[in-house]
């Protein structure tokens, strides 16, 4: 088994830092910050980052064809057009207690996001998907804590954190069924988040309390840790040139000033350079 090390790439003390995305035409990497309503665009060469407020909690942020981005808000579903405008494009739970986490495009220009209850209420949650006509259907519920997901040919991988699994489902791309829920990996000393795949179909999963991203072959054996110098990693994606490092997110969220005196780089946004390359992002085609 291989293990690596990361390099600190923005100081950024994010509170609940989260959903990394390379957007390969801009040349950035988007990443939120959900609690502080964030949105953040990093050039990973200058070290320069800008963000946006987008006015209410927000989970994660996806590509759109079109240009722009499209959103998973407290509320429901958001989208930017080119110039940065936020508007709402659909509801998805109107209890006030639930806002919206991790999301992703799929293959087949829909968005994926799942909720979570603030008080993490279990089998409160549930994962939706947004279609390019604005329609939103709950693809998954009695969830938990909905976090990571992608996809890979007729497979749909998926992370409902409390239960310390991914799971996988058969995907069809024409109409962006799921169905045949499986497990695939266990991870019993962390909580599974983020995640992402890379381009041999290994799954890089963020694992929370751990300070690692493990990657698991596709039949589920760990083959490689990366070790990140804080507890609280949340997610990670590829990008850069030739899609070649690896991006992971972390939060100071909830760290007393013990914590944050011992890890002073919590929340920041850090790097490696795994040996092997990812994927484009799919992009929203609403």
């Amino acid at each position: 088994m291989r293990t690596l090390d990361t390099e600190l790439l923005l100081d950024a003390h994010a509170e609940l830092g989260e959903g990394p995305v390379w957007d390969e035409r801009e040349h950035r990497l988007l990443w939120v910050d959900i609690t502080q309503s964030r949105v953040h665009s990093l050039d990973p060469v200058t070290g320069r980052d800008e963000h946006f407020d987008v006015g209410q909690h927000v989970g994660a942020v996806g590509l759109r064809a079109s240009g722009g981005l499209v959103m998973a808000v407290r509320d429901g579903f958001a989208a930017t057009d080119r110039q940065g405008h936020v508007r709402m494009l659909a509801e998805a739970d109107p209890d006030p207690n639930i806002r919206m986490n991790d999301g992703k495009p799929d293959p087949g220009g829909r968005f994926w996001a799942g909720t979570i209850a603030y008080d993490q209420t279990p089998g409160a949650a549930t994962l939706f998907r947004l279609d390019p006509d604005g329609a939103v259907r709950a693809m998954v519920t009695e969830v938990t804590n909905s976090n990571g997901l992608d996809w890979l040919d007729d497979r749909m991988y998926y992370i409902d954190t409390k239960t310390r699994r991914v799971d996988v489902f058969d995907y069809d791309v024409a109409d962006g069924s799921i169905r045949n829920r499986r497990r695939v990996v266990d991870v019993d000393d962390g909580s599974p988040d983020g995640m992402t795949l890379d381009a041999d179909g290994c799954l890089w999963v963020a694992v929370h309390h751990q300070g690692e991203i493990r990657r698991f072959t596709p039949d589920g054996q760990l083959d490689t840790v990366v070790r990140v110098p804080v507890d609280k990693v949340t997610s990670c994606c590829f990008g850069g040139e030739d899609l070649a490092t690896l991006f992971i997110t972390t939060a100071s969220e909830g760290m007393d000033q013990d914590e944050l005196r011992e890890q002073r780089h919590a929340g920041g946004v850090f790097a490696c350079q795994p040996g092997v390359t990812g994927r484009q992002p799919f992009r929203y085609a609403g």
